[in-house]
C-alpha cells in the first residue's frame, strides 16, 4: 500500500509504519487511554503490524495516532485514536480524521465501525452515528483481558 505523508507547519501525518514510535504509542495506550490500560507492548506491536496506521508528529515527536483495520473493500474499524493532552484544542484531531477518512484505500466502504465514549462531536462531523439498530449488534467483550 502506498505510504501517505502530509505536512502542515511543524506537523506531519504519515502512514509509514517504520516511523511509528511504538514506545510512545504503547505508553499512551497502556497508561493513559482508558480503553486499553495495561495492554502489553507485544499486543500493540502486533496490532500496528496488522493495521493501516496514521501517526501524527510534531517535528519528530509522535503526538497522535489512529489505526484502521479493514478489508479495504467493504468494512473498516477505526480505533486507538488519540492526541496527547498538551496538543489538544489546536484542530489536530480534525486534521488526523480528514486524512484517515480521505485515504484512497478506504473509499467506497459499506460500513465503518468506531467505539467511543469521549469524542462523539468529532466523529459526527464525519458521518458517524449511534448504532440505529442496537438489537442486531453483538459483541464478545473482555474488558479485563490486559489485567495482571
Amino acid at each position: 500500500m502506498e505510504i501517505i505523508q502530509q505536512s502542515f507547519g511543524e506537523y506531519f501525518i504519515t502512514t509509514d509504519k517504520s516511523k511509528m514510535d511504538l514506545v510512545a504509542i504503547h505508553d499512551f495506550l497502556s497508561k493513559h487511554s482508558g480503553w486499553s490500560n495495561n495492554i502489553p507492548f507485544n499486543k500493540v506491536k502486533t496490532s500496528i503490524d496488522n493495521s493501516l496506521n496514521f501517526g501524527l508528529f510534531h517535528l519528530d515527536k509522535q503526538i497522535g495516532f489512529a489505526r484502521v483495520i479493514s478489508d479495504f473493500s467493504t468494512i473498516a474499524y477505526l480505533g486507538d485514536i488519540y492526541i496527547l493532552d498538551t496538543y489538544r484544542g489546536q484542530g489536530l484531531s480534525k486534521k488526523l480524521m480528514d486524512i484517515v477518512m480521505n485515504h484512497p484505500n478506504l473509499q467506497g466502504l459499506r460500513r465503518w465501525i468506531l467505539l467511543t465514549s469521549t469524542a462523539d462531536w468529532l466523529y459526527e462531523k464525519y458521518g458517524f452515528t449511534k448504532v440505529p439498530k442496537p438489537e442486531i449488534y453483538m459483541e464478545l467483550f473482555n474488558p479485563t483481558v490486559y489485567k495482571k
